[in-house]
């Protein structure tokens, strides 16, 4: 069993594969070069993006993604602005410290190759990276997969055939479930609900305490990216030039409070959604749920359902609970690989996780989640990743607009 907390991971934009994956590998591979070897012998380091890290990198931000790795930082502590700044002296200087100890030439132009012919076998999203001494010669070499949502592998962990019995081999939790089926026989037997499944196997992994300041983190950083979002004007960055609209739409929601439509809920969805991805588009901090190309649509309805509520940590806590457990069943056993998957792994999974954890919220019963998390994926199957010059921007920002309210339809139509 994966931790609930492993599937929300902070982190900047704008792609959880493309952008935290590598800074994990970069700084995973420096660790792993450092316990085994040492660094004072390394002169030199090149890395080769492989396959879609390659075809797309340079839209989602992989260079970067690439020397904030070698400098050692962590995704989730580091500083947006710090982060653009040693990017933007590496360009100049054209030296980058590893792991922030051992300082040696890099030029980005040069020791970062993109492998556009290299098509890897085990997953769409391969980076190799190589360490040199001072004469030229390897001395430390791997290969490592960005698997969707920040989650990393070796090219030993993929290609390792997984366990006939995951459950017997994984994680030691009292709830063990590797499919909804396994999920709900344990809510009938223990009359618990989901949320009360997935936090007893969290509590067998730490403390409530611990579990619950994590949880509450999550979604501060969640509502703090849509606050930003909802007051940041400008242009996005990249080709295509695209104007931020939440900034705009959320004007004319403030000033028009008490219109009655019945479809404002959709401009309140939209907005949010769309002020969390033009953030993760220009590089914010964001939360991956599960991923950052799909980061708009969970925090969305928390917004809107749960902080706004009697009971705000609660339903909050509840929501993501419930979300997270629906989302362990895709990861563990499908993929939310955008390169992998399509946009069915990013959106049609946040869509799914969302309508369940919404159903938790309005008091529905572990079927009732089921059903509206498999209604919210019903409907998204076959949809395709084709992002517009490569950038987290066309279609994705609205895709999460159009994702959120799909998730609460899905919600009340299970709970109906």
């Amino acid at each position: 069993m994966l931790s609930v907390l492993e599937l929300f991971r902070i982190g900047i934009g704008p792609s959880s594969s493309h952008t935290l994956g590598p800074i994990r590998i970069g700084k995973r591979f420096l660790e792993d070069l450092k316990a085994q070897r040492g660094l004072s012998g390394v002169a030199k380091v090149v890395v080769e993006l492989q396959g879609s890290l390659a075809l797309t990198g340079k839209g989602h931000a992989t260079p970067k993604a690439v020397v904030l790795g070698l400098f050692g930082l962590d995704p989730e502590t580091l500083d947006p602005d710090h982060a653009d700044q040693v990017v933007a002296q590496v360009a100049v200087e054209k030296r980058v410290k590893l792991l922030g100890e051992h300082d040696i030439p890099f030029d980005p132009e040069q020791d970062i190759v993109f492998a556009y012919d290299v098509m890897p076998d085990l997953h769409p999203n391969g980076m190799k990276l190589t360490a040199f001494n001072a004469s030229g010669a390897p001395v430390f070499e791997e290969t490592y997969y960005s698997t969707g949502g920040g989650f990393i592998a070796t090219a030993k962990q993929l290609s390792t055939p997984a366990p006939k019995d995951l459950i017997a081999t994984g994680r030691k939790v009292p709830f063990a479930f590797a499919s909804a089926a396994e999920l709900l026989e344990h809510c009938a037997r223990e009359n618990k609900s989901i949320e009360d499944i997935v936090y007893a196997n969290e509590d067998a992994m730490r403390p409530r305490a611990e579990t619950d300041a994590r949880l509450d983190r999550v979604a501060a950083v969640m509502n703090g990216c849509i606050e930003r979002g909802l007051k940041r004007e400008g242009v996005l960055p990249g080709v295509l030039k695209v104007n931020r609209r939440a900034p705009s739409i959320w004007r004319k929601l403030q000033d028009n409070p008490q219109t009655n439509e019945a479809e404002r809920l959709f401009d309140w969805l939209n907005v949010y959604a769309m002020a969390v991805n033009e953030e993760n588009a220009a590089g914010g901090q964001v939360v991956t749920a599960p991923t950052n190309g799909a980061a708009g649509i969970l925090p969305a309805i928390l917004k809107h359902y749960c902080l706004n509520g009697e009971d705000p940590t609660r339903d909050t806590r509840r929501f993501l609970l419930t979300a997270a457990g629906i989302g362990l069943l895709y990861n563990q056993r499908a993929s939310i690989s955008g390169a992998e998957m399509g946009c069915q792994g990013e959106v049609g999974v946040a869509c799914s996780m969302a309508a369940a954890g919404l159903s938790a919220v309005w008091g529905g019963s572990p079927q009732q989640i089921a059903n509206a998390a498999e209604i919210g994926m019903e409907h998204n199957l076959g949809l395709t990743c084709d992002p517009v010059g490569g950038l987290v921007q066309i279609p994705c920002i609205e895709r999460n607009a159009m994702g959120s309210v799909k998730a609460i339809n899905a919600s009340r139509m299970a709970l109906k």
